[in-house]
């Protein structure tokens, strides 16, 4: 009754009335986490994640901002928007169909916060300008945790629709379309798990990028202990680490100014490769792959590109195509190589997912920031000039290629016409060619213009020399970078709850995530128990009897770690409504 009658007030669900009031005025701090017995909260499963949300560094932003005065803490926002993240809610304004005193339960309030108070307090951290900065202590965590050997770099285009903000034009290969967008380019580890991103202002190459900005990061997060340290001056073949992207960032020169100054290499797809290898040289050799072990054909040669010494390994396919890779990694085996070369799909799944399931795009403030003017960007002019003598040269080599087929045409005719046919149809091949390579010469002396105007424009200006109705703008920023964080973080909290889900299923790959979101659909009974400091979870059944076994030995595992709940003392213990949680020894 009480929570029907404060809701033409004060708000649905709104039950601790006298506490928000007083923070409104602020005449009390931030009140406490406070849950009381709840029964068949629905998405309550959700809850379950917790313990590894906590774990990936959710709550790490406590070094970086400050503890928010009122009702709601930042605490209690982050879980929030992560619990909203995992249950597929994927904008603020979605959050409106669910229940908000359901929802409030889970994080210990009578209610989420409305939309705009969400948005207001998502504004109250992106004006810290923080981000960034919290972003870097979370990679440095996650690096130093796992102590990669190898990355994966590789662009992903937000597309933008709207018309506020100026941005250039990208290729979008999902699309097979170029769109207005701002390309962010993310590291992963080699299980996909994301590390940090970086977004490029305007239409910077992955080359520039990776030399610029990604690698020198990657420097300054990859710590090197003494004994790497000893073991490379021992063995100067080893890397630092190793880099693996596609043909993109192709560059020889690249590759050897990364090697000489940084000790680091890498991997990647040959470009212009014309000549083919016998076929016979190649060798079935055995691959671990993340699906299972497989057979490929290898063969590996030493190749000097561009005045550089590197490894060439190529793999046969059965339709007798050829697939070359680089590397400058002395140390790698050949199986290694053609393994981590072609493990790069789990990047792609990974953009593939927080597409789909994460609202990866999705604008959270929609407002515009300006580039600093003296930034170098590519000159629309030379663009311009560039895409005409292209079009010219694609009508030239139509025209060639029609003379020729009216001269093969005419030999053809003079094999088999009497000596006064064949002259006049010669006469009608002669001038039909005549006008053809007239137009020829014409496009000819367009494209030799059209190149010497080109040597005359700037490839690049400075922005502050483009017109200013084109002059290019940017997304703000800092919204976005704290919604990538906080998906980050639910995507290796969702992954590491999956990976202990795994042994228990023959085909993980296909099932896993599956069972991951139908386990924050569950709902839950939620009851406090505040005398011995503990908050019993019990969670409605799964559909199946080995879901029900696999998910009870995670519980066990999860209540080992004993995770008390944030802002209170009490202790979360999970358990399922059918099923003891003690591991069972026949799954």
């Amino acid at each position: 009754m009480e929570y029907l009658l404060t809701g033409d007030t004060v708000g649905m669900a709104c039950t601790r009335v006298n506490e928000r009031v007083s923070s409104a005025f602020g005449l009390c701090p931030a009140p406490p986490v406070r849950f009381e017995s709840c029964h068949s909260i629905p998405n309550g499963g959700v809850i379950l994640l917790l313990p590894f949300l906590l774990e990936c560094g959710l709550f790490s932003y406590r070094s970086f901002y400050e503890p928010r005065q009122g009702y709601y803490t930042l605490e209690s926002l982050l879980i929030t928007l992560s619990f909203f993240a995992l249950l597929r809610i994927k904008s603020i304004e979605q959050s409106k169909q669910y229940n908000p005193g359901e929802m409030g339960k889970l994080i210990g309030y009578d209610r989420t916060p409305e939309v705009k108070k969400l948005r207001g307090m998502i504004h109250e951290l992106t004006d810290a300008g923080k981000c960034e900065d919290w972003g870097k202590s979370l990679s440095m965590k996650w690096i130093n945790e796992e102590e990669p050997e190898l990355y994966y770099v590789d662009g992903h285009v937000q597309v933008y629709h709207g018309y506020l903000a100026e941005l250039g034009k990208k290729y979008v290969s999902r699309q097979k379309l170029c769109l207005a967008g701002m390309t962010e380019f993310w590291v992963n580890s080699r299980q996909g798990l994301p590390f940090f991103f970086i977004t490029a202002e305007v239409n910077e190459k992955m080359i520039e990028m990776l030399e610029e900005q990604i690698i020198p990061r990657l420097v300054e997060l990859h710590t090197i202990n003494q004994e790497q340290q000893n073991r490379i001056k021992e063995h100067p073949d080893d890397p630092l680490f190793t880099v693996v992207f596609d043909r993109e960032a192709y560059s020889p020169a690249l590759f050897k100014r990364l090697w000489d100054k940084y000790h680091i290499a890498v991997l990647t797809y040959r470009k212009h490769v014309k000549e083919q290898w016998e076929e016979a040289d190649f060798e079935e050799i055995n691959v671990n792959v993340r699906l299972g072990e497989t057979v490929m054909k290898l063969q590996e040669k030493e190749v000097t590109l561009d005045n550089y010494s590197m490894r060439e390994v190529r793999r046969l396919t059965d339709g007798g195509h050829q697939t070359s890779i680089i590397t400058n990694n002395r140390v790698l085996p050949v199986a290694l190589i053609a393994c981590y070369m072609f493990s790069r799909w789990v990047q792609e799944n990974f953009f593939r997912y927080l597409r789909q399931d994460y609202a990866f795009d999705k604008i959270i403030q929609y407002s515009v920031d300006k580039i600093d003017k003296k930034v170098m960007v590519v000159n629309r002019e030379y663009s311009n000039i560039q895409y005409q003598i292209k079009r010219c040269r694609e009508k030239l080599y139509r025209l060639k290629a029609n003379i020729y087929k009216l001269q093969q045409n005419a030999l053809k005719e003079n094999e088999n016409k009497q000596p006064d046919e064949t002259t006049k149809k010669t006469d009608h091949w002669f001038k039909k060619t005549i006008d053809l390579v007239e137009k020829t010469q014409q496009i000819e002396q367009e494209i030799a213009q059209l190149i010497a105007k080109r040597k005359e424009t700037k490839y690049k200006i400075p922005l502050d020399d483009m017109p200013e109705n084109q002059r290019y703008t940017k997304l703000h920023q800092e919204s976005k970078y704290l919604m990538n964080i906080i998906k980050m973080i639910c995507y290796r909290a969702e992954t590491a709850l999956a990976n202990q889900l795994a042994p228990h299923f023959s085909r993980a790959e296909n099932e896993i995530r599956a069972l991951v979101k139908a386990i924050t659909r569950l709902s839950i009974d939620l009851i406090p128990d505040e005398e011995n400091k503990m908050l019993n979870i019990t969670l409605y059944p799964l559909s199946n009897i080995r879901s029900q076994k696999a998910l009870a030995n995670v519980i066990h595992q999860i209540n080992a770690t004993k995770t008390v709940y944030p802002g209170t003392v009490l202790i979360m213990n999970f358990k399922i409504a059918t099923i003891k949680t003690e591991p069972s020894q026949d799954v």
